[in-house]
């Protein structure tokens, strides 16, 4: 039987609880619910701020909406270089289990990143990051393999890769850009600020896996960047960058270069060298392979400085083209010093000391003249100047003022000793003979108008010269293997001992030729420099010359001239060797 309980019969549960007890108690909370309303409304209305900007710090992103990069292209619209699409891959390390993860996965993923395993494990096992890169711009078949393993804190950002389609027959002038997108080289890098266009923004909230909850504010929207349109002709110079490749393989040298110039524009229609590279694999490269050297390595241009010298003296009526000078016994003393001849010739006009490219005909001349006529002349044509081309590291060469100079250094600067220039320099100097006697201006952007030149000498003495260095390339001038089928050539070879130390290598040299065609119109300027070659043939007429006979006629098939010449066998008789 239960016993019910009497609460009237319990004494504790009798007495009366005292009325200010529970008013107390009423009143401590309703107090402690006031003071939380008065503190939510401080926090949320009055002192806020500090809260906000944590909200924003932990919440709150600011997104680059990336402008997509301007085309590079070529004179005939064809793409040198174009931005595409990529995947980046990144994490957050706290959201990888490493430990429940399947070491098959781990591993497969080690392998699409191209990242050893233990390089890969530490990056996903810093649980203080909460981003950490793994790999920028990666192809689409590698993300598509590493979107497939489906790993939890691994994702994808699409971004832009440059890419190159002429590969490293073109890079030297294109350049190439960083993962950034910003230019390293080349135009790429010069005309970085046009190529770049301008960044957008977006305002957006982000929850803790960095998912875009909401947009906050207007965007910003991109500029892209400009297209830009370069003077060059991408199969100029892929057919140049090929015959260049092939004669320093062919003759075991160091390295080489090739410039063609139109002289009518001024536009730069090919810049090529070797060794090169290729943009899409830039691992482990050297400044050797990086630089542009037409533009940026110096040398002493040896008997191509000849010509200059003879215009001089035209132009100062000192001689004639007929004008004999007796060269016998092939040597002269100045001082203590001896000027030679490769071979004695004897009596030659001033047309055949170009022709034989004899020091000693060239120096009589020079020492007939004072110094500062001969470097006003060297000048003129841009010797000692930094070529006005917007470029990275075209370099100025050395010109020494005419004040320093002692009579022997006078007489070998006119065969092209003692000063120095780049490639690039003595191409555009050339353009003096192709217009004649002005100084073609240069650019690398399309250009459709002749541009104004310079005039540096009188127009008949130009076209003397030129027909001198006509008379080079045909039978018993120093460079036969220049003549180009079809059409007409002129120009001059050199061929220079290295600087080694504070003297000159025995057995190192650089053989160039430059030259113009076709003789009677001319169109193009071309350059040609064979670094160190070592099978045997040094001499610019055996070396350079046929790498500017192929390109000539290459070119001018491209530009489109006619033919100046019947279509017969060239005549290659043996080259009378220059003189140094």
């Amino acid at each position: 039987m239960s016993r019910s309980i009497q609460y009237t019969s319990s004494p504790l549960l009798a007495s009366r609880t005292p009325v200010w007890r529970s008013k107390f108690v009423v009143g401590a909370i309703a107090l402690a619910f006031l003071g939380l309303a008065a503190r939510a409304a401080y926090i949320q209305v009055v002192a806020n701020d500090f809260f906000i900007d944590q909200g924003k710090v932990r919440f709150m992103r600011t997104l680059e909406l990336p402008a997509n990069r301007g085309r590079i292209l070529d004179r005939n619209g064809l793409i040198l270089a174009s931005s595409v699409p990529a995947q980046s891959i990144w994490a957050i390390p706290e959201d990888v289990n490493i430990a429940a993860l399947n070491k098959q996965k781990l591993q497969r993923l080690s392998q699409l990143l191209e990242m050893p395993l233990p390089v890969l494990s530490k990056k996903l096992e810093n649980e203080d990051k909460t981003f950490v890169w793994l790999k920028r711009q990666v192809d689409d078949a590698t993300a598509k393999q590493i979107a497939a393993l489906q790993i939890d804190g691994i994702y994808q950002r699409e971004e832009y890769r440059r890419e190159y389609p002429e590969g490293e027959s073109a890079v030297h002038v294109v350049g190439f850009t960083n993962v950034e997108d910003m230019g390293q080289e080349g135009v790429e890098l010069t005309f970085n600020k046009e190529l770049s266009g301008r960044s957008g923004s977006r305002r957006v909230i982000k929850d803790r896996l960095g998912r875009v909850v909401e947009d906050v504010g207007d965007r910003i929207l991109p500029v892209d960047g400009k297209d830009l349109q370069l003077s060059i002709d991408s199969k100029v110079q892929f057919f140049a960058y090929q015959k260049l490749r092939d004669a320093v393989l062919q003759h075991k040298a160091k390295a080489g270069s090739v410039v063609v110039l139109d002289v009518v524009t001024g536009e730069v229609l090919a810049l090529a060298n070797y060794p090169s590279y290729s943009p899409a694999k830039r691992a482990n490269l050297t400044g050797a392979q990086l630089r542009n050297r037409a533009l940026t390595d110096t040398f002493e241009p040896g008997s191509t400085m000849k010509p200059f010298v003879i215009a001089l003296a035209l132009g100062k009526g000192l001689v004639k083209p007929e004008t004999v000078i007796q060269t016998a016994p092939g040597r002269m003393h100045i001082g203590s010093a001896t000027i030679t001849d490769a071979h004695p010739h004897g009596a030659l006009t001033v047309n055949e000391v170009i022709q034989k490219s004899s020091n000693v005909g060239t120096v009589k001349m020079a020492m007939q003249m004072q110094p500062r006529e001969m470097w006003e002349m060297f000048s003129q044509v841009g010797f000692g100047q930094k070529p006005q081309v917007p470029f990275p590291g075209a370099v100025s060469g050395k010109l020494r003022a005419f004040k320093t100079w002692r009579p022997i250094e006078q007489a070998t600067m006119s065969y092209g000793y003692g000063l120095s220039g780049s490639l690039f320099q003595l191409a555009r100097a050339y353009s003096v003979f192709a217009r004649e006697g002005e100084l073609a201006p240069v650019t690398l952007l399309k250009s459709t108008e002749a541009a104004p030149g310079v005039r540096v000498m009188e127009a008949r003495h130009a076209q003397q010269v030129l027909h001198m260095l006509h008379l080079v390339t045909g039978p018993g001038g120093t460079a036969p293997k220049a003549q180009t089928m079809g059409y007409s050539v002129g120009g001059k070879t050199g061929t220079a001992h290295k600087q080694e130390g504070k003297g000159y290598a025995d057995k190192k040299y650089r053989g160039f030729f430059v030259g113009v065609a076709p003789i009677d119109s001319p169109r193009i300027v071309v350059a040609v420099m064979i670094d160190e070659p070592s099978n045997g043939k040094y001499f610019g007429g055996e070396v350079a010359a046929p790498v500017f006979s192929e390109t000539v006629q290459q070119t001018l098939r491209m530009l489109g001239v006619q033919p100046d010449m019947a279509v017969r066998p060239q005549i290659v008789a043996q080259a009378v060797e220059e003189s140094f």
